[in-house]
């Protein structure tokens, strides 16, 4: 990972119907844990509707890597199955190369299909499902356990 942390120009990320606009740069948070993030909104080419966001969490941290993910997406309900999500990842791909984050990882709940399907769509493999410990913020949210996939860029 480059070091000092510096954010990077993103550029252009576009994948037909689906365009990534950069909404925020969010700086490390060392009370709260946080890595630096790229905010991204998922917006439609053609109308300019939101469908959803992403983030790009720039840190190798063991909470990143093991439960959190440094991929984190939504997508808004209307816009779900056209693999926005999937897309979004691969388009964060070649920034996340920049940052020099490989592998990279993106975490999900088990039971998440949608998501564990995103991962594997966006060319991930799932390598474990591990609990989350007792001092976790979303284990103390309910959660209990996060399938991790793995990226080799």
């Amino acid at each position: 990972m480059l070091e000092p942390f510096q954010f990077l120009e993103p550029g252009e990320l576009i994948d037909d119907d689906l365009t990534l606009i950069l909404s925020a740069k969010a700086p490390k948070d060392i009370q709260k844990g946080f890595s630096p993030a790229y905010i991204f909104d998922m917006i439609h080419s053609d109308n300019h509707n939101k469908m959803g966001r992403i983030d790009l969490r720039i840190g190798e941290t063991t909470e990143l890597i093991m439960y959190g993910g440094q991929i984190g997406y939504g997508v808004e309900p209307e816009y779900r199955g056209n693999h926005y999500a999937a897309r979004s990842c691969k388009l964060l791909f070649e920034l996340a190369k920049r940052h020099e984050l490989s592998p990279l990882w993106i975490t999900c709940n088990p039971d998440n299909m949608a998501s564990r399907k995103t991962c594997e769509l966006a060319g991930g493999t799932m390598i474990e499902i591990v609990d989350l410990p007792e001092d976790n913020l979303m284990y103390r949210q309910g959660e209990r356990q996060k399938c991790r996939y793995r990226f080799d860029l």
